[in-house]
């Protein structure tokens, strides 16, 4: 396993953050690849107080030439220098409607949860009457700078979020790459702060008028600034040279305007998921 493996299947996990692979240098026309599923418990939304449980596939890849997929997110390394990793960076947004957000890949979603309906019959859903948030393909770049060989600072700045396409979001973090825990067990840590314009906190937190009057919430008119801080714990289990089971757990926490939001419930919460994957 290397530094690439260390930040697989970033797909499960509910932090705002891309994540962006280590660079893994391999014999040119090469891959590394994953697959597999995963079974994840998450807020039905940001700021949500109740969870759902989804199963989501899991996919990363890295080629030879830089070009990653991992997750909702996809970009390609430019560097040379094994300091700094940067390149262009993409991530998919999914939807966001009365049910609460959309995951998988490519719409590729299986919720066995009754949380979302059973929510709406009793009529505490604060997204009944809201506007949905359409899926977004997101556009930037990415930045990560290694302190020590087990050491990064991260950064991502995304922009096309919203109905409108004009939300921005930048996120800083600070990873621990893999620890070695006896011979088949890592565990990898992370925090990060997430930071956004008026326009993303406008059209996931706020309230117009005709929202407001469908919906029963409150006219909110956010500003930007910090939307939240979140801390994350990834351990990976070989259980052969092929086969890897990764847990994670995340925990995120609503700050700002974000946190003010009449559509937020608690603004804490918690992430939990597993997944079996296969690496060819």
């Amino acid at each position: 396993m290397n530094k690439f493996s260390a930040l697989a299947l970033a797909v499960l996990t509910s932090s705002a953050a891309a994540q962006t692979p280590a660079t893994n240098p391999m014999p040119d026309g090469s891959r590394d690849m994953y697959v597999g599923l995963g079974l994840a418990s998450a807020a039905r939304y940001e700021g949500a107080e109740h969870s759902e449980r989804k199963l989501l596939p899991v996919l990363q890849v890295q080629w030879s030439n830089g070009v990653f997929v991992s997750g909702m997110s996809a970009g390609m390394h430019l560097s040379h220098n094994p300091q700094f990793e940067y390149g262009p960076l993409v991530e998919l947004q999914p939807r966001r409607d009365e049910s609460g957000k959309g995951g998988g890949i490519d719409g590729i979603e299986a919720r066995y949860s009754l949380v979302a309906l059973t929510v709406a019959a009793l009529g505490e859903n604060r997204l009944s009457g809201m506007t949905p948030v359409s899926t977004r393909l997101l556009g930037g770049g990415f930045l990560n700078y290694y302190l020590t060989p087990d050491w990064r600072l991260t950064g991502s700045l995304l922009y096309g979020a919203g109905n409108e396409r004009d939300g921005a979001r930048l996120d800083l973090g600070l990873q621990r790459l893999a620890i070695q825990v006896g011979a088949h067990h890592r565990i990898s840590a992370g925090a990060g702060l997430s930071f956004v314009n008026a326009n993303y906190n406008t059209a996931f937190f706020g309230v117009d008028r005709i929202d407001s009057l469908r919906s029963g919430n409150p006219v909110y008119r956010p500003g930007g600034g910090l939307k939240d801080g979140h801390v994350g714990l990834r351990w990976n289990w070989d259980l052969t040279p092929s086969w890897m089971l990764t847990s994670n757990l995340q925990v995120q926490r609503l700050a700002g305007d974000a946190r003010r939001s009449p559509l937020v419930e608690r603004p804490t919460n918690v992430t939990v998921s597993a997944a079996l994957a296969y690496r060819f």
